[in-house]
């Protein structure tokens, strides 16, 4: 096997876990590259030649992930996302084992989930367009900027830092958002609005139920409070209710759709899984990339597809040859 590893060696708290993977990954005859991510580093660049090729590993947080996987959308080649950031979202909701020695054996059995990316188009305060991809979900106004405030105390604090911010931004800004889904167009006003691949975040809390990385589909969620206090009526639902089955999740809509506009009365800070930009946006479109990455899963995940030709009897890449190998 000849395995491409990508590591971020500024997310998270700088754990050496990917090292212990890669000794559990790798048997006699297979060949290991590994990539050390610099500042300001194209990512297209990085993974230019990821045909050539068995498996791409990418280790980092949500940020480097979405960055990565979006520069392999609909590429041949199946790709491991490794969680050495601070939130590692994208992971969580694979909802696969996170030991390092677990993820090296689902490399190997190599089952596959095709997993869906968002695209996202936005255009600053000077008239200036920019893409993104995102693997989980982007924002503006109020998370936007939590993940601003966030930045300086993320080495310090981990995900602390986005508690600490929430507090020092108790009265957010209004805004009155003009929202396009598929050709149908709304109007509300909020502190924030997202668009998401997904919404499980950490504690297994779901802000919009039925909400998967392979359905299709982007949900554009609202948050209509006039101010963070009022989050605290779907935080508490949450708390009670991870996946929103019974009790919803009040002053929050989710509409779903594939192809969104977004307008804010004002320029608003933009957030994209956890990476803020540096200035404020006037508008933003995202739209759905269906199945554009093939990621690796094991069996305790709810992506693993049982009909998959890859199995602990039919691995992809053969397992190594030790004994006490966990399985997951």
């Amino acid at each position: 096997m000849r395995c491409l590893i990508v590591h971020n060696v500024k997310s998270g708290f700088g754990s050496n876990a990917i090292f212990e993977f890669e000794r559990m990954l790798l048997r006699q005859g297979d060949e290991c590259v590994l990539r050390i991510l610099s500042d300001k580093q194209d990512a297209k660049d990085v993974v230019d030649d990821a045909e050539s090729f068995d498996l791409v590993v990418i280790s980092g947080g949500d940020g480097t992930t979405s960055s990565l996987l979006y520069s392999l959308r609909y590429r041949d080649v199946p790709t491991c996302v490794f969680p050495s950031g601070t939130a590692n979202l994208f992971c969580v909701n694979l909802g696969g084992a996170s030991e390092p020695s677990a993820i090296a054996r689902a490399c190997r059995i190599g089952r596959l989930a095709h997993t869906d990316l968002g695209e996202l188009a936005f255009t600053d305060v000077h008239g200036k367009t920019h893409m993104r991809g995102f693997s989980i979900m982007m924002g503006t106004g109020f998370d936007a900027q939590i993940m601003r405030d966030a930045v300086a105390g993320k080495q310090i604090l981990g995900s602390a830092a986005y508690l600490t911010a929430a507090f020092s931004n108790v009265h957010p800004p209004i805004c009155h958002f003009t929202i396009t889904v598929d050709g149908s167009t709304i109007e509300r006003d909020g502190i924030s609005c997202l668009v998401a691949n997904t919404t499980q975040i950490q504690a297994g809390i779901e802000i919009a139920p039925d909400s998967r990385m392979d359905d299709g589909l982007l949900e554009v969620i609202v948050l209509e409070q006039t101010d963070a206090v009022g989050l605290l009526r779907p935080l508490i639902a949450s708390l009670v209710d991870h996946k929103g089955d019974l009790l919803g999740r009040p002053e929050i809509e989710v509409i779903r759709g594939k192809q969104i506009r977004i307008t804010p009365s004002h320029p608003v800070p933009l957030e994209y899984d956890g990476e803020s930009y540096d200035k404020a946006v006037t508008s933003y479109e995202a739209k759905v990339l269906p199945a554009a990455n093939r990621v690796i899963v094991d069996g305790l995940s709810s992506y693993y597809d049982k009909d998959d030709l890859f199995c602990e009897e039919h691995p992809r890449f053969g397992l190594p040859d030790t004994p006490d190998f966990p399985k997951s």
